[in-house]
């Protein structure tokens, strides 16, 4: 399991081979260059499949809106396409807003937000043009919603807005509170109307986001990023693959890439998922290292990794509940106890990759459990 980065570094290097790729292509014409708009089923960017278009032995674009040549200017061109197949639908685009993507109305996360954005406003380092890019969890899009306000408030434009784009992102940039979107993939109907007319919302490559060796990728430039985690643990590695019940949940996406290039990492959650503590002794599966990981920012404290004395020294008159990843953790298990950990076979059935190939950690078959 590979991150945005790593998948796209494994194409480019040849770890991964492709024999053939098929690629949904909102608009298309007879000689495949393929665009994300224009047709019926407008997705945004085509960002991630750009690599497997120019590695792979065949690509099949497939398309249900055949339009004249040239299809210009094409996000994948078509010397890259061998064959062009036309079909009724390539998907509902209605269907892209997710319900990650959606602002929140839950308190709680709303009140991590304002956290979130209470610290990063008193970073003695926020330069007037920062950059910035946030996951699509609720309290992550609330966190970009509160910080629109102070940045519109003080005057503060934001340089760059990078990755996966949201609706509240692209209304900071019709403000003109931010100078650039830089999209790799568009999370809900505002986003993908947003890169249509905008002409400073920008598409760009997967390998151009996040690939750690090409010669220079757009998360080593981020200022800020703001990240969710399903677990924490006191070392501050983030776990973002697994549940509590050991069941892969999801993919690593660009967590562990944004993690390691951003100046500053926020991770936002929840003390307790449900009756499970989020914040804990040791996480299921290890998918971001805590070493890249500077701040946790829960609904009952704010922990700072040691290793950042810098960000500690800077926030010590800052109105904030700040604590230990420690007492975050002693909190959590004194509200419902400590978990009993998973119990797992010997069978691995997936490899959790660095984004540098290094292998990070597995994930373990689940032993059957038995009553006695």
């Amino acid at each position: 399991m590979r991150s945005h980065g790593g998948r796209v570094r494994a194409i480019e290097t040849g770890e991964v081979h492709i024999d053939i790729a098929f690629i949904g292509a909102p608009t298309c014409d007879e000689y495949g260059n393929c665009r994300p708009n224009g047709g019926k089923s407008d997705c945004g960017v085509l960002s991630y499949a750009m690599a497997d278009a120019q590695y792979a032995d065949k690509v099949v674009a497939i398309t249900d809106c055949l339009v004249p040549f040239p299809n210009i200017p094409a996000s994948i061109s078509m010397t890259n396409v061998d064959y062009v197949c036309v079909v009724d639908a390539i998907g509902n685009p209605d269907k892209i807003a997710t319900g990650a993507a959606k602002p929140t109305t839950d308190v709680r996360k709303i009140m991590m937000a304002d956290y979130c954005t209470q610290f990063v406003i008193n970073t003695p380092s926020l330069p007037i043009c920062f950059s910035y890019q946030t996951g699509v969890g609720g309290a992550s899009i609330a966190s970009t919603i509160s910080l629109g306000k102070i940045m519109e408030e003080r005057g503060i434009q934001m340089g760059l807005g990078l990755g996966g784009i949201t609706t509240p992102m692209c209304e900071l940039l019709e403000k003109g509170l931010i100078r650039t979107l830089v999209d790799t993939q568009d999370f809900d109907q505002g986003a993908i109307e947003s890169i249509k007319k905008n002409p400073n919302h920008i598409e760009i490559s997967a390998s151009e986001y996040a690939n750690p060796f090409n010669k220079g990728a757009y998360v080593n430039k981020l200022d800020f990023v703001i990240l969710a985690s399903l677990e924490v643990d006191v070392d501050f590695n983030c776990n973002v693959v697994v549940g509590s019940d050991g069941v892969i949940t999801g993919a690593q996406g660009g967590h562990p890439d944004t993690a390691a290039g951003a100046k500053c990492t926020i991770v936002i959650a929840p003390l307790l998922q449900g009756r499970i503590p989020a914040i804990c002794t040791n996480v299921t599966t290890v998918t971001t290292p805590g070493e890249t990981v500077d701040v946790v920012i829960t609904d009952y404290g704010i922990a700072i990794n040691p290793r950042r004395q810098d960000l500690i020294e800077c926030m010590k008159d800052v109105n904030l509940p700040f604590c230990t990843i420690e007492e975050l953790r002693d909190k959590a298990y004194a509200m419902v106890g400590e978990p009993e950990p998973v119990q797992f076979g010997e069978r691995i059935v997936g490899i959790i990759e660095g984004r540098d190939g290094t292998v990070m950690d597995v994930v373990r078959e689940i032993k059957e459990y038995c009553f006695e």
